[in-house]
């Protein structure tokens, strides 16, 4: 039973499940408290006190929560030490101030429950109501409905990413009859158009301007390169990368790089990266190695959303950078980072030398945490946060993807087992009996995207599994603003004492044919049919099930399959084994 020494307010109602999950002693836990709630103290007794009538009836009475161990076999000291790494005291989870009832506006209920589910559940335990604005029909209208329960009204509304979103939306609150405290989507498509909603409703919310920047890989990538000759001193002011408003002003540059190469050469390097201003899941993002693979993935990317509801065929194209890349999370506060997470993202397809034009980049696996040098790290860390605050932002959870272009780290195939995982460059280079990279070297990251919204929920509810944080419910909790949220921002963004709880993959199923799924669950099937992989699997989802049409990997909207999340109390080695 789990006892408060502190009188207060919880953060949560549920933390004592959302910290405990995965954990390997605990079979059942279970909150006796109802959000917002006060949760007044047990005072410190003696044995002696305890042994009186009425009086461990009394202290029992008074806890928050309880915990069914697996067995009784675990020593008293394994699963206070557990306790201890999950609900240390550096997260406060009661608070001294009572928590105000709160109402927001989720625009876009998402295609199922089970990809949206907990981010709802963390509303609930939050004491926030959830008005969810959808489309006529969406399965969350139903008042007798899977997720009916996590709602406390549906509106209808046409939720097209066209330019008049930000105004139905606006409409909708304004029409609601209760007040609405804040708006959230994680919708890329309608950032831009929810925070312009809420700056016309004078409700919480980073810059309008910042999201529609973010938006726009064009953008980003100039305001990078913008920062990148600033840092240099100015220089010649040389660009890396450039922006195409439609496919049609790519010969121009090209005939104007042949004349300044001379010699029937040209000054654009290769390989380079073709890839839509607008766009998501890597779709239509290639990497070409001569003039001709150029034209062609230039077309393919101004194509991919010219009939769009907001129409562009606008095409950024940059230098590919070999090194590794990563997905990092920052949850920020006024411009501080209150948590920072990192993993690796193993390569693709199209890193592979000599992979083709139209080799893609959808991610593989995510493997959490990162292997890079700690430096590297830190160096993410502040090199991201300099480019969210370059773009406006100061409060909110960012999914950022990057590469370092100098790192430490590459990744080879062990030559007797040949997984594939990061080794250091000093192995390969003493291999060679070459040089490595100077000590003095500054990390140089290369920022691909800025995402202004919690990663995908694949991503996210790994995060939670392996830190404890969750991005859910700070989005939700930024919403409402930073002005009234800072203590239980900065409570929920504690992870685990001592790190994460585990080594995890996020492994990705792509899809190799096109073609009809028969098999009707094939993740399901495949864990059933390897229960030594099953034992290691915290999470899983067949995305493409019996009878849905697969596209394939060369069609430009790109679809997984299915998804496991795989973990190794151990070591890394032994997760990728």
């Amino acid at each position: 039973l789990i006892l408060p020494l502190t009188s207060g307010y919880l953060a949560r109602s549920d933390f004592l499940s959302l910290r405990l999950e995965c954990c390997p002693l605990v079979a059942q836990t279970a909150s006796f408290i109802t959000p917002l709630g006060f949760v007044p103290a047990v005072p410190a007794r003696s044995k002696h006190e305890l042994s009186q009538p009425g009086a461990l009836a009394d202290v029992v009475h008074r806890a928050v929560g309880g915990v069914r161990l697996l067995d009784g076999t675990i020593a008293p000291a394994d699963i206070d030490r557990e306790l201890h790494r999950r609900l240390h005291v550096s997260s406060p989870w009661l608070l001294p101030d009572p928590i105000v009832p709160r109402r927001v506006a989720w625009v876009q209920g998402r295609e199922d429950l089970q990809s949206i589910r907990r981010a709802f559940e963390a509303a609930a335990a939050l004491g926030i109501k959830l008005v969810v604005l959808d489309e006529p029909g969406h399965w969350m209208q139903d008042d007798h409905g899977p997720g009916a329960h996590l709602r406390e009204a549906f509106v209808e509304v046409d939720i097209t990413p066209d330019r008049g979103l930000s105004g139905r939306i606006a409409a909708a609150v304004r029409a609601y009859p209760e007040v609405v405290d804040g708006i959230v989507t994680i919708s890329d498509v309608r950032l831009a158009a929810v925070a312009w909603a809420s700056r016309e409703l004078g409700l919480p919310t980073e810059s309008p301007e910042a999201y529609d920047i973010a938006a726009d890989k064009g953008r980003t990538r100039m305001l990078e390169e913008e920062g990148r000759v600033a840092e240099s001193g100015g220089g010649s002011g040389e660009k890396e990368s450039f922006v195409l408003a439609c496919a049609e002003d790519l010969e121009p540059l090209l005939a104007e790089s042949r004349r300044g190469g001379g010699g029937g050469g040209s000054l654009l390097t290769f390989p380079r990266i073709v890839k839509p201003v607008v766009g998501w899941s890597s779709e239509c993002v290639a990497r070409v190695e001569d003039e001709a693979g150029l034209v062609a993935a230039v077309r393919r990317a101004a194509d991919r959303h010219a009939t769009s509801p907001t129409p562009s065929t606008a095409v950024v194209v940059e230098p590919y950078v070999a090194g590794p890349e990563v997905d990092a999370n920052l949850v920020l506060l006024d411009g501080e980072v209150v948590f920072c997470d990192i993993s690796d993202d193993f390569p693709s397809e199209a890193d592979r030398a000599g992979a083709g034009l139209w080799a893609n980049f959808e991610e593989t696996q995510n493997v959490m945490p990162s292997a890079l040098p700690s430096a590297e790290q830190v160096g993410i860390r502040e090199g991201l946060l300099r480019s969210l605050t370059a773009q406006g932002f100061r409060t909110g959870v960012f999914h950022c993807e990057a590469r370092v272009r100098n790192s430490r780290c590459t990744y080879r195939a062990d030559k007797q087992d040949g997984i594939v995982d990061l080794v250091p460059q000093t192995q390969i280079a003493a291999a060679a009996a070459t040089d490595t990279h100077p000590d003095n070297e500054s990390v140089d990251v290369y920022l691909h995207e800025v995402n202004a919204r919690p990663p995908g929920y694949l991503e996210t509810v790994a995060v939670l599994l392996a830190y404890g944080v969750d991005y859910y419910a700070l989005r939700l909790l930024t919403a409402i603003g930073a002005h009234h949220e800072a203590p239980r921002i900065r409570a929920l963004s504690q992870p685990f004492r001592d790190g994460p709880q585990f080594h995890l993959s996020l492994l990705m199923v792509h899809q190799a044919l096109a073609g009809v799924m028969r098999t009707r669950d094939p993740v399901g099937e495949f864990l059933d049919a390897h229960p030594d992989v099953k034992a290691n699997v915290v999470d899983f989802n067949s995305r493409k099930k019996g009878g849905d049409v697969l596209v394939g990997p060369g069609a430009s909207d790109l679809c997984w399959v299915g998804f496991l999340s795989v973990v190794s109390r151990d070591s890394r080695a032994d997760l990728l084994r």
